[in-house]
């Protein structure tokens, strides 16, 4: 199985960006104890500020991976963009948040991504990653 991790905007600041919504742990650490934990799964992780950079790795790992974990951060809210993205590939795309969407500030409970997406993990901190894993697990 070959999963694509791709995080968006401000995702490589965490472990030191508001600990109290985001814990403090960085996403490197913690990607490593999930390839740790799964070594039997091939993963590549993306991470970019830019939209149009989240775009291409999301064209480019849906010709090549099985599955693509995506937490599209504050893009998840504004980008149609990103959304033709998903629907323009064959592969499955599961969006996580870290935090709890649906209990924050209401422009965030909005998804441009969620109706194109096979399914959506939020509120459970960085292990919505290792549930988006063991959902494609499951289906393989």
């Amino acid at each position: 199985m070959k999963i694509s991790i791709i995080n968006g905007p401000n995702l490589n600041l965490l472990g030191s960006r508001e600990t109290n919504i985001y814990g403090g742990e960085t996403f490197e650490s913690y990607f490593q104890k999930l390839r740790k934990k799964y070594p039997q799964t091939d993963f590549d992780y993306f991470q970019s500020n830019v939209e149009g950079e989240l775009i291409n790795e999301i064209q480019n790992a849906g010709k090549k991976m099985d599955g693509i974990i995506l937490n599209a951060g504050g893009y998840t809210h504004t980008s149609i963009a990103i959304g033709d993205a998903i629907k323009a590939i064959k592969i499955p795309v599961i969006e996580v948040h870290i935090s709890n969407i649906a209990a924050r500030e209401d422009f965030r409970k909005h998804s441009y991504l969620s109706s194109v997406c096979s399914g959506t993990i939020f509120g459970f901190g960085l292990n919505g990653y290792e549930l988006a894993v063991q959902s494609f697990l499951l289906k393989d």
